[in-house]
């Protein structure tokens, strides 16, 4: 069966454009996004994993190492199975601290930028033969379908062909499709959802060709199990493989692969696949790799039955051809075509990264770059391109020597030298960068001269000088090969990391990786004072426009103002700008920048715990603590919840004066939030705050007695109190925890007792002024009436009244003092009647003795009958202190006007002034004690809430109404509902 070359070129066209459109649409959000971010489609992404080699050339794995075969699904399957384990610390990692690629994380954790350009170089030596074999597994299937008349392979060694010309025009399609949807920084959503469709493809696929060799080929599993009773020697070969030993070896491959492969890891982790879906992939990948090992044996057989003349890794075409399956082979091409386009595509993004981020962008320099974004796209896209001709390159260079899953083991064996870096990052902190990159380093160099040389050149064995022994080389001793070097890279390693010591940079990084992250929360500090200046130091490397993109970005992601000031908040800025950075340039170049530009400093100490840090950890994992991590962390809750809702203001500081807590009652107190102060310094407090805890806090006195500050234009109180809190590493460090008590109320209270005291004194003094006035005053009113009697003279009559009307008005102002000055402390079981008119006659004739106030005119409208029961001296003090405030708010000349009212059982009255009235905003507070609208030192605050008192202890009610004036907007009335008396009950 032959294909025409146009009709194949216009199939693998057609299936990269229909990836093309995919991408497209959804980079557009065409796609509903319940389609592209379902975990399904994350999961299916994942199988860029099953490249061309997983497509074509496990089936040849499956002819040599029988069983052994199913170690490439088993070791990737066990490894995502326990994901939560020994992928999502990893993939945590990369979250936190934007690590874009293999080469990042593991710069990141020993610390050193070597090891970024050592891991490059090791790993690219490794993928180019896992990229050409994707080049030659489709540059292969092109030839079998349009060129061989029977699906047969050109000869090896031929040099350039039309083969590899379709391979070259394929890749240069490819280069297009990565540049276009692959060469931004951003997350690929398209990408995503075209990977997903290719996996989805590519398995879809395989089963079905797997569902045509059993059903097609041997009529059924029936007519399989005859087939292989006639046949024992394709089962025995399950067993006895043709290279039989090596299976273990295949699985501690495997098991590595899904770990240390960049396309798996750019995919898995970089993209943060592995903590969104992490319980999902436990199973779901795991089945998916089910789904791609169900054929694989049936395929094997079927190819065997139909004497298929092509190698076995080619079955999976050679089956549906042989079998006369037109639709079949199209489906089995276009598989094999999207297995090698996913996998390429991906692997190539990744080499990119890295290639960029620890070769070109440490030589580059990075100063006074106007856009940097511009010239960073398009450096990866000639990076991409380059890549891509590279591959192509060493796919000519071996020229079709070497099967599939020879190169795919030589990729795969190389990969396996970076298990030992990866294991110690979470596992082991001792590992150091020396030991690393010594192992790493004797890894590379026993693989590259034991299978890279002679796979590219052909040797099969390097002899010894002066000895007939000749060292056997080449992809025949691979299992050999994986462990010796795999051993050599781990014991020195090992050897190296626990001889040397690590620095204090690469020992914190190391802590930070480790499993318990929260075992060094060193607080630092920075030298800048607001997040604007980040903006001016950074531009000196990335120029204004970018450096104030990034500064913005990092302050939108973490919610917070350009204004900002407060250290925690700056140190947050800091690590964010970085790992955006990292995400653009690599963790060496971000490193580098912000190191130079915004340097940590540490605080105090280096064992100065960050305790703001460990708050916003402990938040973030609340939800994955378990046992007694999660209860200690509930006991921590417990108390920090019963510090915040304490009914007494609160705050921690650090000993550099940092803020660590302040509770509800603190931001009461001082009408801040805690949100705007945690992290902060108390230099960075608002007055009267700032001097007076900075004072406090630097003082060697435990307590501060009543300072008085002012606040809203009124003096305050406050008591203040500490105690020193030792830290937890070292002793003899100590934070403070500030104790703050408003003790305002106390101390006007205690004015007023004093006030209150002063005026008993003076009730006192009046009345025995009164009593020694009395004498003289009776005698002058008997010598005015005899006066009156003993003359008919008109002029003395009229002098003698006058003087009666003056002694009558000394004697009633001499009365009032003494009745004022008594207490009126009658029960209310011995309340008497008493008449609201006189009394509140009593109380204009006292305030009109004030003349240094407000000339009003008081009209007392109150009724004659409005008797109540009741303490007259209480009632007299209640219309005193409402006709003293109207007058103090009427205008002069004004009128304070008492009305009354009545019904069956009550006497209501009211006084009225013609004052702006009281505002809105205060109408809840005006009856508080101590609140006053008065100017300071104008009035106390008591005495409405002395009259809203002195009204609830007489069974009344009393209400506020302002405006007064409805249509004028202008006085306000207060009114009160007092209990008749019952005999006026009686009468009435």
């Amino acid at each position: 069966m032959t294909f025409e070359l146009s009709h194949v070129a216009l199939l693998g066209v057609s299936y990269l454009l229909a990836l093309f459109g995919i991408a497209w649409i959804t980079e557009r959000g065409w796609i509903p996004e319940s389609v592209t971010q379902h975990p399904l489609t994350y999961i299916l992404s994942l199988g860029i994993f099953a490249s061309a080699w997983a497509f074509y050339g496990v089936i040849d794995l499956a002819f040599q190492f029988g069983y052994g075969a199913l170690a490439y699904y088993l070791g990737t399957g066990a490894l995502f199975l326990f994901a939560p384990v020994a992928l999502a610390p990893l993939a945590d990692l990369a979250r936190r601290h934007q690590v874009h690629s293999l080469a990042d994380l593991l710069v990141f954790r020993y610390h050193s930028h070597g090891v970024g350009a050592v891991t490059t170089l090791c790993m690219l030596l490794g993928i180019l033969p896992l990229m050409a074999l994707q080049i030659q597994a489709i540059a292969d299937t092109m030839y079998i379908l349009t060129v061989s008349s029977n699906p047969s392979l050109p000869a090896m060694g031929t040099g350039f062909t039309f083969k590899d010309l379709m391979a070259l025009g394929y890749c240069a399609l490819l280069t297009v499709f990565t540049i276009l949807f692959g060469s931004s920084k951003d997350q690929h959503r398209g990408l995503f959802t075209a990977m997903a469709f290719e996996s989805l493809l590519k398995v879809f696929a395989l089963c079905a060709i797997g569902l045509l060799a059993v059903y097609g080929v041997f009529d059924g599993f029936t007519g399989l199990d005859q087939w292989l009773e006639q046949n024992p020697e394709n089962l025995a070969l399950l067993h006895a493989p043709v290279q039989d030993g090596a299976a273990h070896t295949l699985l501690l491959v495997f098991v590595a692969t899904a770990i240390t492969m960049p396309h798996i890891f750019h995919m898995g982790v970089t993209e943060n696949l592995l903590m969104r879906n992490t319980h999902t992939i436990t199973w779901a990948f795991p089945l998916f790799l089910l789904l791609m090992a169900l054929p694989i044996f049936p395929i094997l057989w079927a190819g065997f039955e139909l004497s298929v003349p092509l190698p076995a890794q080619y079955f999976t075409l050679g089956v549906p051809i042989l079998a006369e399956s037109p639709g079949l082979t199209v489906l089995a091409f276009i598989g094999g075509l999207s297995a090698a386009t996913g996998a390429m595509v991906v692997m190539i993004l990744a080499l990119t990264t890295m290639v960029m981020n620890h070769w070109i962008l440490p030589a580059l320099s990075l100063r006074n770059r106007d856009d940097l974004y511009r010239q960073l796209l398009w450096l990866r896209r000639v990076l991409i391109a380059t890549l891509f001709f590279a591959s192509y390159f060493v796919y000519w260079l071996l020229d079709n020597r070497h099967s599939l899953t020879n190169l795919a083991l030589l990729t795969f064996i190389e990969t396996l030298q970076f298990l030992p870096g990866m294991f110690a990052i979470v596992f082991w902190p001792r590992g150091n960068r020396r030991g690393l990159l010594a192992g790493l380093s004797t890894g590379t160099l026993i693989w590259a001269i034991a299978l890279l040389i002679p796979v590219i050149t052909g040797f099969s064995g390097l002899p010894v000088p002066s000895t007939d022994i000749v060292i056997p080389l080449g992809m025949g001793h691979w299992s050999a090969v994986a462990l010796l070097s795999l051993g050599a890279n781990t014991a020195i390693f090992v050897g190296l990391s626990l001889l040397t010591r690590q620095n204090e940079e690469e020992q914190y990084s190391a802590e930070l990786c480790a499993a318990d992250e929260l075992s060094q929360p060193v607080r630092q500090a920075l030298d800048v004072h607001s997040a604007a200046e980040f903006k001016t130091r950074l531009a000196r490397s990335l120029g204004k426009v970018t450096a104030s993109r990034e500064v913005d970005v990092a302050l939108s992601e973490l919610g917070l103002r350009i204004t900002e000031r407060r250290p925690y908040a700056l140190r947050r800025l800091r690590d964010q700008i970085e790992a955006n950075l990292s995400g653009l340039m690599g963790i060496h170049v971000a490193g580098e920048i912000m190191d130079r530009h915004l340097p940590y400093k540490l605080a105090e100490r280096r064992d100065t715990l960050d305790i703001n840090l460990i708050e916003n950890r402990l938040a973030q994992y609340r939800d994955h603590l378990t046992g007694m991590a999660a209860e200690l962390n509930n006991l921590r809750l417990y108390h920090r919840k019963t510090l915040e809702e304490l009914p007494m203001a609160v705050c921690s500081l650090g000993l550099d004066g940092e803020i660590l807590m302040w509770n509800r009652a603190m931001e009461l107190l001082t009408q801040t939030p805690s949100d705007d102060v945690t992290g902060s310094r108390l230099e960075d407090l608002a007055e009267p705050w700032k001097a007076l805890l900075t004072d406090f806090s630097q003082s060697s006195e435990p307590h501060y007695y009543r300072q008085e500050i002012d606040l809203n234009g009124r003096p305050h109180w406050i008591s203040l109190h500490k105690a020193n809190i030792e830290g937890s590493i070292h002793s003899g460090e100590y934070d403070q925890v500030i104790l703050l008590e408003d003790v305002t109320e106390t101390q006007l209270l205690e004015q007023e007792l004093i006030h209150s005291e002063r005026l008993a004194s003076v009730g006192r003094l009046a009345a025995g002024v009164a009593h020694e006035i009395g004498n003289p005053i009776t005698g002058i009113s008997s010598l005015a009436q005899n006066l009156r009697y003993e003359s008919d003279a008109p002029e003395v009559l009229e002098t003698a009244e006058h003087i009666l009307s003056q002694t009558d008005r000394v004697t009633r102002i001499v009365q009032s003092l003494v009745s004022f000055s008594h207490s009126g402390q009658n029960k209310k079981s011995e309340f008497e009647a008493v008449d609201l008119r006189a009394c509140a006659n009593e109380a204009i004739q006292l305030l009109s003795l004030q003349k240094d106030k407000n000339e009003v005119e008081y009209v007392n409208n109150i009724a004659r009958n409005a008797i109540i029961a009741g303490d007259s001296q209480h009632l007299i003090q209640v219309f005193i202190n409402l006709l003293s405030n109207a007058r103090d708010a009427s205008p002069p000349g004004s009128r304070v006007m008492l009305d009354s009212d009545e019904d069956e059982y009550s006497i209501i009255f009211s006084v009225t002034d013609q004052g702006s009235g009281i505002p809105q905003d205060k109408l809840d507070q005006i009856l508080e004690p101590f609140f006053t609208t008065k100017d300071p030192g104008e009035g106390t605050g008591l005495g409405l809430a002395m009259v809203y008192s002195i009204v609830e202890d007489h069974g009344g009610k009393l209400d506020i109404k302002s405006p007064a004036d409805q249509v004028h907007q202008t006085g306000a009335q207060f009114t009160i509902k007092l209990p008749r008396h019952i005999d006026s009950m009686v009468t009435g």
